[in-house]
């Protein structure tokens, strides 16, 4: 028996120490250009806020986080992955959108933040749908390719969940094309690593990406790699210093897209009236 299984208390308590309960006040943070903001956040699936709720409390404190979500979208475009049908499905698409709405109408949020890569497609939809409300919309992964396609002409581009792996690469692509760059996109899936992290082994998952890395480096050059889904942002919890470790920056997108909602947020009309 695994040890959060022994211990419910501790782990029941570790996750609420994350996640808090609903609020109508805020938190307390350092920035007064964040205190009083809120960001809704479009998740591809539920396990996820964890992710979400960490990584923004982290980067962004005293930001209130409200999460929308449901395993049934990621259980969607799984299961039309597996028919080599496109992803994300229509559905999928239409289902972020109303998302957006109500979460714009139920709680005055600032911005939104699209939390899943194999979602990313999703973006223009969501936009449009809160566009009558003036609300900014980042797509999670776009910091990180911003980043990455400015670093380096060569990226590698790395999955653990075979859905991502096209939305990411058209992505690169886009960015890079957007800034009048040319880059050549590798990808790399290492399934292993998602069915450890299902598992609740997170060092295994780390280490299993760590294997991967260090082998595809070795026998090519590529100037910088992306890891491809929020999901994959615990691999800075083992290799806080990924050039130090793999030799060229290794960038997450819960780092790279929560900094860059913070600067969203600081520009952005103020909605949130409450305290």
């Amino acid at each position: 028996m695994k040890r959060s299984e022994s211990d419910p208390l501790e782990l029941f308590g570790r996750y609420m120490a994350v996640t808090g309960v609903p609020r109508l006040e805020h938190g307390q943070g350092p920035d007064p250009d964040l205190q009083g903001r809120s960001l809704g956040l479009l998740n591809g699936s539920s396990w996820i806020s964890l992710w979400a709720n960490w990584f923004g409390r982290q980067l962004l404190p005293g930001v209130k986080l409200v999460n929308v979500g449901n395993e049934a979208v990621q259980l969607n475009f799984m299961a039309a992955h597996r028919r080599g049908e496109p992803v994300p499905p229509t559905a999928n698409i239409e289902t972020f959108a109303r998302y957006a709405v109500d979460l714009v109408t139920l709680s005055p949020v600032d911005a939104l933040l699209v939390t899943c890569s194999t979602m990313n497609r999703a973006w223009p939809a969501v936009r449009e749908a809160v566009r009558p409300w003036g609300i900014p919309v980042v797509q999670i992964d776009q910091p990180m390719m911003d980043r990455a396609a400015r670093e380096g002409k060569r990226i590698l581009a790395v999955a653990t969940h075979g859905p991502t792996v096209e939305s990411t690469r058209s992505l690169l692509l886009e960015t890079a094309a957007e800034s009048g760059l040319s880059v050549e996109v590798e990808c790399a899936i290492t399934e292993e690593a998602f069915h450890l992290l299902g598992e609740g082994d997170v060092r295994g998952h780390n280490e299993c990406i760590a294997r991967l890395l260090t082998r595809t480096l070795a026998g090519a050059r590529f100037d910088v790699v992306v890891l491809a889904q929020l999901s994959m942002s615990v691999f800075a919890f083992s290799y806080p210093d990924r050039v130090a470790a793999f030799g060229v920056p290794v960038l997450t997108s819960g780092e790279e897209g929560f900094r860059r909602v913070g600067d969203v947020l600081r520009a952005a009309p103020r909605r949130n009236l409450g305290p």
